[in-house]
């Protein structure tokens, strides 16, 4: 299939590897003032993560339902603060969601307050309500607020390369929930007809496609453009249909980050060479251990004892070690029972959560130390067969 036309240069993308292209089908990118000039990839978060050992497991954020926007205009660090009205009106009447109360907007004194960037106890995604340019366009904060409600993550989404002028827009609502997997789609008119598709008055189409993430948000972490933009191009030339880039999805210093969906699995530290692997995997229904990171659609506690559980049950399906009861005796102590691929037998994982200090980056423009929550496995792995 013929490739797509490289994508020019935008403000948000960093300077590439010393002497490579950013991508195979891109030519190597000029430095970009929005780069910290003495950001060099040898050294960035994600090379420090790797060199550290960072545990991969258990660290996918949450994630039950996506809202992907398609949108082909740089995007600001906040990437919902790209999203403009088409109209001078502030308000429609698709805002109210059905609800007849809806929870007032952030003042503008809120919406406009920054922090200093830290380092993420969770590593995180930041929260998508900061103010947009134009001070009377509240869309950015409704449709983050209207996700919040739902449960629903909000991200930006473009191909890799050019997209041929007059391509209509496309939004994905996608249901990661085990046992409801679901992608909707259609076409996005206009930014606000985002309120449409929350409400349920767009309901789009379902397709069966699969859709492939890869963050490669510049101006967010250098680290994730950098090494995010070479495997969106492997995937792109094998899988052009499937394969978007994304804007900030958590955990700058596992760049590159991947996600499927709808099962919304999360890798990190993926090389170049092993994206289209990966995506293999994926399509025949099974995970891949190394670089997983996790299912959003499960919180930490249950990634971390379907980690540890494969040692008793190597099954590799995505649809296996399903939770079938979760307790929490002390505080950061769970256990967890598990069903293994047949129903036959359960599992029960008992896993606690420490807060773990890192002499090093989380993110790139974060200062050491950081603080981390990693789990540890604290009674043997149990196995018994399923009741009747």
């Amino acid at each position: 299939m013929t490739q797509p036309n490289p994508r020019p240069p935008e403000p948000s993308d960093p300077a590439p590897l010393t002497g490579s292209p950013s991508s195979p089908t891109e030519p190597p990118r000029p430095d970009s003032n929005s780069v910290p000039p003495r950001y060099r990839p040898e050294t960035g978060c994600a090379a420090s993560a790797d060199l550290r050992g960072d545990p991969l497991f258990a660290t996918a954020p949450p994630a039950e339902r996506w809202l992907l926007i398609e949108r082909n205009t740089p995007w600001p660090r906040n990437a919902l603060t790209a999203l403009r009205r088409s109209s001078p009106d502030p308000r429609t009447p698709l805002a109210a969601l059905h609800d007849p109360a809806p929870e007032p907007h952030a003042s503008q004194a809120d919406l406009t307050r920054t922090t200093p960037p830290t380092n993420s106890a969770d590593d995180l995604p930041t929260q998508q309500t900061a103010a947009p340019a134009n001070p009377a366009d509240d869309l950015p904060a409704e449709i983050a607020q209207l996700c919040a409600r739902l449960r629903c993550r909000p991200v930006l989404i473009r191909r890799h390369g050019r997209t041929p002028a007059g391509t209509p827009r496309r939004w994905f609502l996608v249901d990661s929930r085990p046992g409801r997997e679901s992608i909707r789609t259609g076409e996005l008119p206009t930014d606000e007809h985002l309120l449409a598709v929350l409400s349920g008055a767009d309901p789009g189409t379902l397709t069966t496609d699969p859709i492939y993430l890869v963050c490669t948000h510049g101006r967010h972490d250098a680290c994730c453009a950098v090494r995010g933009r070479p495997a969106a191009a492997a995937l792109t030339a094998a899988y052009p249909d499937r394969t978007w880039e994304c804007s900030h999805i958590g955990g700058d210093r596992f760049a590159a980050n991947l996600v499927f969906l709808p099962h919304s699995l999360f890798y990190g530290h993926v090389p170049t060479d092993q994206a289209v692997a990966l995506a293999q995997s994926y399509n025949e229904g099974t995970i891949t251990p190394t670089y997983y990171r996790g299912s959003g659609a499960h919180p930490p506690p249950v990634q971390a004892a379907q980690h540890f559980a494969r040692t008793a049950d190597p099954s590799l399906s995505i649809n296996a070690l399903h939770p079938k009861s979760i307790t929490q005796p002390p505080p950061n102590h769970w256990s967890i029972t598990l069903s293994t691929p047949d129903s036959s037998r359960i599992i029960t994982v008992e896993v606690r959560a420490d807060m773990i200090t890192v002499d090093g980056q989380m993110t790139c423009a974060a200062q050491p130390p950081g603080q981390v929550r990693q789990f540890t496995l604290v009674a043997p792995i149990s196995t018994q067969p399923a009741g009747p």
